[in-house]
């Protein structure tokens, strides 16, 4: 077990938001958090406007895979991030649940995932404050 805080996104398809969550995470806190992200019904690939809006910040998201989420998974997080998943994600005592509200970006086109985006962007960024992991960038 790593001493560093872990996180996990969830949403339904792992195609979207919670790509774009973890990446935000992974991209701002330098390798000093732990991120995973998963879907409860993972779909076929990473939204394509997601891509291009990360892309859009400097962040490559083209290579990533929709995953499975998995007991252990949340198991092995500290902060289980859900993004409309509904009741899907298992509970364990002891662990730190947070639901963040945020459009579904499937089916959009870029300009709508760009807000999206941003607001993940400065959750993030919340979150990190409250892990008192300071940001990269």
């Amino acid at each position: 077990m790593s001493d560093k805080p872990s996180v996990l996104f969830v949403c339904v398809h792992n195609a979207g938001r919670s790509q774009m969550a973890a990446a935000w995470l992974t991209h701002l806190a330098g390798g000093r958090v732990e991120v995973r992200s998963a879907g409860s019904n993972p779909g076929a690939g990473v939204n394509p406007a997601a891509v291009e809006a990360m892309h859009e910040v400097g962040i490559d998201i083209s290579a990533e895979v929709p995953k499975m989420l998995t007991v252990d998974a949340v198991k092995e997080s500290d902060v289980c991030i859900t993004m409309g998943c509904g009741d899907t994600c298992p509970v364990f005592p002891g662990k730190r649940y947070l639901d963040w509200q945020l459009e579904d970006p499937a089916g959009q086109g870029v300009e709508a995932v760009r807000p999206i985006r941003d607001d993940i962007e400065r959750r993030v960024r919340g979150l990190l404050d409250e892990l008192g992991v300071p940001a990269q960038h």
